[in-house]
């Protein structure tokens, strides 16, 4: 399609979390665009992000923001899919406890929920699905899945959202004992994010 021929020299974080734009923003430097923020726009409207999907939401919220910004607009939807709970929290996860949830008031309605249930059927994946969007419309989509189990209490201080709770076997460790470098080898917002800076690097710039 000719539109992926097209030069992007900068490009609008989709989000106002910064704990997600510090993470985002390591992720994709380094290839000589411009990271910006929604802090650069503040009459960027809020997104709602009603979509059944992560890829739903991604794709709308990168849609919405590059037509207010007219600058290519990166987002993405993370959703946590528990076995023992037929899929939930799914593409509701940020907001698993209430519109207004807390980091923390999410991991304690999942660990309730839980409760009981022994490790071996405590399996668990994160789901991240990234989209970037044009002001044409024009979108490109990747993303990136991690396995995991679902701790039975919150163990470790880094990171945000499910992190103190999500154990990845590999390292023996949940997501918030890992460092910034070890999470953004394997993390599923990792893999998304390395898939789209790939894409990204093969733009030509301005």
């Amino acid at each position: 399609m000719p539109w992926l021929d097209q030069s992007v020299n900068e490009i609008v974080l989709a989000t106002r979390n910064p704990d997600k734009g510090r993470e985002l923003g390591a992720l994709l430097g380094g290839i000589g665009i411009r990271i910006r923020t929604l802090e650069d726009f503040p009459t960027a409207p809020e997104v709602e992000e009603d979509g059944t999907t992560c890829e739903a939401n991604a794709i709308k919220k990168a849609r919405e923001i590059a037509r207010a910004t007219r600058v290519p607009a990166l987002a993405d939807d993370t959703g946590l899919e528990v076995d023992a709970l037929e899929g939930r929290p799914g593409v509701y996860a940020a907001r698993y406890a209430g519109e207004h949830a807390t980091y923390e008031d999410n991991c304690r309605k999942l660990l309730m929920e839980l409760a009981g249930v022994p490790p071996i059927n405590r399996k668990a994946r994160f789901l991240t699905v990234a989209a970037i969007a044009f002001p044409s419309g024009d979108v490109h989509v990747t993303q990136g899945s991690l396995e995991g189990v679902i701790t039975e209490q919150p163990i470790g201080d880094r990171g945000f959202g499910y992190d103190p709770v999500f154990f990845v076997p590999e390292f023996n460790k949940t997501l918030a004992q890992l460092t910034i470098e070890e999470k953004n080898r394997i993390s599923h917002r990792a893999k998304a994010f390395t898939q789209m800076r790939a894409w990204l690097k093969e733009r030509p710039l301005a």
